[in-house]
């Protein structure tokens, strides 16, 4: 186990950046920059033992542009959408950076994806990363502590432990928003990969990608992933919520015996490959994004252009538009209250 620090150029704030490699004893190695808490590549086996890097991203620091996709990155004060970009909260009305139509999303302007995390390395382990907003940062209230834990271990599992307290009471939804392709981040159209998702509920949405507030099962429809599915064999087609998403972007109500629990949330495993992730989370849904918005016009790690549906993100979450949506999971943390939560991606091979 190893980890290990270096410069990283600065990024698009001129900011200087610091990259930050964990590495097991079974040559796994993921890298990780104080810029957005931004997970930069992960390497991993395939059933023969050959490395690849499974998640899309860029090669300097600088190219993790203002308004665009998210790779990588940690995602708050707030991950996911609120409708028109407002809230009301104790008799107070707020108003968001409406910044993906009419609503706000993944934070705001400037969210956690775009700030630099003071970062600390843990014995041989780990990394930890902290970062204070301030209140009224982006429209929310109180000032907001949040502490990210990422843990590489022996028994191939990247963990993400996060922590958050607030002066006052604010929405908080964190998440991570990495775009994986167990074939290779450079190896085209992820479609062919098969998922398995532990939900038998969705979220449908309107046609600006906010919950109706319908918990909807997901029998006989195209979301079903109960058992295993190939991405691509069902996202194109006649289903008014795939077209309002150009294929799946939803959040998945993840089945729990237990508020709070760390339980199994999804399988994705590549055929080709073998290489096989699943994903373990407290966290109450998981928003499945088979990266609809990707056109092929976005150039990635070594000159790599990011095609349509090339990737696929796992983002494990409370609910969209909670705040305006009191039936939906809690997602305000008051004062004197501690939120906690860990999501877990594990890999192996086939």
């Amino acid at each position: 186990m190893a980890v290990t620090s270096e410069a990283f150029g600065k990024n698009l704030f001129g900011e200087n950046v610091d990259l930050f490699t964990l590495t097991n004893s079974n040559g796994i190695r993921v890298r990780i920059m104080n810029h957005g808490g931004i997970i930069v590549s992960l390497e991993t086996p395939d059933r023969d033992g050959n490395m690849a890097d499974i998640v899309l991203g860029h090669d300097t620091a600088a190219e993790y542009a203002d308004g665009g996709p998210y790779f990588g990155a940690v995602i708050g004060r707030f991950g996911n959408r609120i409708k028109d970009g407002k809230f009301s909260l104790e008799g107070v009305d707020y108003t968001l950076a409406q910044n993906n139509g009419p609503n706000a999303l993944h934070g705001g302007l400037k969210g956690f994806d775009k700030i630099i995390w003071d970062t600390e390395i843990l014995e041989d382990t780990a990394i930890r990363m902290r970062y204070v907003s301030a209140d009224g940062e982006e429209g929310f209230p109180g000032e907001v502590e949040t502490v990210i834990t990422y843990t590489l271990t022996d028994d191939n599992e990247l963990k993400i432990d996060y922590s958050a307290e607030s002066t006052k009471a604010t929405p908080f939804n964190i998440t991570n928003h990495s775009y994986f392709n167990l074939a290779g981040h450079d190896s085209g159209i992820a479609v062919g990969q098969i998922m398995t998702i532990n939900a038998d509920r969705y979220l449908p949405i309107d046609a600006t990608s906010i919950p109706t507030g319908e918990e909807a099962s997901v029998e006989g429809t195209p979301f079903d992933f109960r058992t295993p599915h190939v991405i691509g064999a069902r996202i194109d087609e006649d289903n008014e919520q795939l077209a309002f998403a150009g294929g799946y972007d939803h959040n998945w109500c993840l089945n729990k015996e237990t508020d709070g629990e760390i339980s199994f949330c999804a399988r994705s495993e590549d055929p080709v490959s073998g290489r096989v992730m699943e994903t373990f989370t407290t966290e109450p849904g998981v928003q499945f994004y088979a990266a609809n918005f990707l056109d092929g016009t976005l150039k990635g790690k070594g000159g790599c252009m990011y095609v349509k549906r090339g990737g696929f993100c796992l983002e494990t979450q409370h609910w969209p538009d909670s705040p305006n949506q009191p039936q939906f999971p809690n997602t305000i943390l008051r004062p004197g209250e501690a939120f906690l939560s860990q999501t877990i991606y594990k890999f192996s091979v086939n």
